[in-house]
């Protein structure tokens, strides 16, 4: 296993799995993150440079401080070969397995990769999917123009509370503070109304997909979340990141949404692989 921080091999790096889209798209997105300015402090692990095999990207230690926040302990994954991934996952250097983490990648060994880890490490794992769906040019989405009452702004620290309130994961200290580095590190543009309200909104993640979408329900309908996203993923393409969103495979509302806007709805689905650690036995 190596971590590789010299720069001109995370470039390298970066170049070799857009090479591989879609399959990278969440390696991808991370290291992209990574090469400009590392807003969510990960890093980059490798079975063996540089013909690699398996690479993983990870929070570093010192940032991934509490064992319970899987929204902090999140692994983005991408193999060639999957013993070789298999290897990685195992190793104790790569993964804390005394954490609660997610990982997740668009390879379908990625859940053979977690079910044969967990049972070595005696931990549990649940796994879940999403549909992807890719634009290879946001300036063709068709938004109207912006009522000249409201503006075009970027989220900020007073909205965290909102963001939290209306996610369906939302209501936890963790969840609170994942979306407040959201908002802090990364990419986000929202609709206010005249009194400075905020209405309408989107966000980039730590992997690069457009993420936490929403609209209040008394403004839906009127086209805001079309305008929101467009901008947003006409300033995320101009940074050179794909653009992509996962959706959940019963959110068919979002998914007619995407398909309305020319997302392509792409063949391997996400899996976002959540895992626990062995139970500790307490003394009598």
């Amino acid at each position: 296993m190596q971590i590789l921080s010299c720069p001109s091999k995370l470039q390298l790096l970066e170049g070799i799995l857009w090479k591989c889209l879609p399959q990278t798209l969440s390696v991808h997105g991370a290291v992209m993150h990574i090469n400009r300015g590392n807003p969510a402090e990960h890093e980059v692990l490798v079975d063996s440079w540089p013909k690699f095999k398996a690479v993983l990207t990870r929070p570093r230690r010192e940032v991934a401080k509490d064992d319970s926040d899987f929204y902090t302990n999140m692994y983005a994954a991408f193999y060639h070969d999957l013993d070789a991934y298999r290897m990685l996952l195992q190793d104790s250097d790569a993964i804390n397995w005394g954490q609660t983490f997610y990982i997740l990648g668009h390879q379908d060994g990625l859940y053979e990769g977690s079910r044969d880890a967990a049972a070595v490490k005696q931990g549990q794992f649940s796994p879940s999917s999403y549909f992807t769906y890719l634009h290879h040019d946001p300036n063709k989405i068709h938004a109207q123009q912006l009522d000249p009452s409201l503006r075009l702004s970027t989220l900020n620290s007073s909205h965290v509370d909102l963001l939290d309130e209306t996610w369906a994961y939302g209501g936890s200290e963790h969840s609170r503070g994942y979306l407040a580095t959201l908002v802090r590190s990364f990419p986000s543009r929202c609709i206010l109304d005249s009194s400075g309200r905020l209405i309408s909104w989107s966000l980039c993640d730590p992997f690069g997909a457009l993420a936490h979408g929403y609209t209040l329900p008394e403004y839906r309908g009127r086209g805001y979340m079309t305008i929101v996203n467009k901008v947003l993923a006409m300033h995320v393409h101009a940074s050179g990141f794909p653009i992509y969103g996962n959706v959940a495979l019963d959110n068919v509302r979002m998914q007619k949404c995407l398909e309305y806007w020319g997302f392509q709805r792409l063949s391997p689905l996400c899996h976002f692989i959540y895992h626990t650690p062995k139970p500790s036995t307490g003394s009598i």
